[in-house]
């Protein structure tokens, strides 16, 4: 963690904002059925269902073709910020955002790149100890993209923090020479900085169903700017800053919990051990 500013209120309104959350219903008005991030109006994330008791997800469909780079502050970020505010970067980054209140996160993380169903992919170990595999699917939550763990700390004696951050579009789509450009600078020093509006999600099953039962906290930064830089950090193992734009009002919860990661991200990294 190296800074966070206080919350404000950012973004335009819905029908001028590329970016925005929005749920699916039912066709027979029924109840909620999806909720997802939207950019320029095509469905990009599933995310964890509203109920709260389903596991935690982001899930990239199959329209989340792009990426939200701004060329004004490209020479802002190709450095590390060291204040939320510097360089006009959130006000650039403001004119792409829905309406709503954002809690700035400065966070300073070394990627480490995932594939789904491989060594340390958490939807395929810590999500099925709690609460196991899909019962239609007979599989593990899936989230159709590669995506980098950042970060995980105890929350408390029943609660445990996971963050992430989930690329708008797959690492394979990079450019090869950019990515090793960014490698080179960052050998030698650069800590460059990338952009996203994350999502705080609590989760944990219904008494009873699982396994190993506590409150899984998601934290997930759906990257903007940034794409070659993140991949460039997890090949080399060096560390990048992320501006996050957390979004108070569309994760699965509160405002005290919300207000709790700054603390929470300054704690040391510690993992979990299953059944404790």
């Amino acid at each position: 963690m190296i800074s966070s500013g206080a919350p404000r209120a950012l973004g335009l309104p819905e029908p001028e904002a590329r970016l925005r959350f929005d749920t699916e219903f039912h066709e027979l008005g029924g109840g909620p059925r999806r909720r997802l991030l939207m950019v320029d109006d095509q469905p990009a994330f599933e995310l964890s269902f509203y109920c709260g008791t389903c596991p935690f997800l982001f899930r990239r469909l199959e329209t989340a073709q792009q990426k939200l780079s701004l060329e004004a502050v490209q020479e802002q970020l190709t450095s590390a910020l060291d204040d939320p505010d510097d360089g006009g970067v959130i006000d650039a980054f403001a004119t792409l955002l829905p309406q709503g209140e954002y809690l700035p996160l400065l966070l300073e993380v070394r990627p480490r790149l995932v594939v789904p169903g491989k060594a340390g992919d958490y939807f395929s170990d810590e999500q099925v100890r709690t609460w196991g595999i899909d019962q239609f699917w007979g599989l593990p939550e899936y989230p159709h993209t590669p995506y980098y763990r950042t970060f995980e700390t105890a929350v408390d004696a029943n609660a445990h923090l996971y963050e992430f951050v989930a690329p708008m579009v797959a690492p394979t789509w990079n450019d090869r020479e950019r990515v090793e450009e960014y490698a080179m600078v960052m050998e030698r020093g650069t800590v460059p900085t990338a952009v996203a509006i994350s999502t705080l999600d609590l989760c944990e099953p219904a008494a009873g169903m699982p396994i190993d039962q506590y409150q899984h906290w998601g934290l997930t930064h759906f990257l903007l700017d940034g794409h070659h830089k993140l991949e460039a950090a997890a090949t080399v193992d060096r560390p990048v800053r992320i501006l996050s734009l957390l979004a108070l009002s569309e994760g699965l919860a509160g405002a005290e919990d919300c207000a709790r990661l700054p603390a929470l991200r300054a704690r040391p990294r510690s993992a979990r051990a299953s059944g404790t």
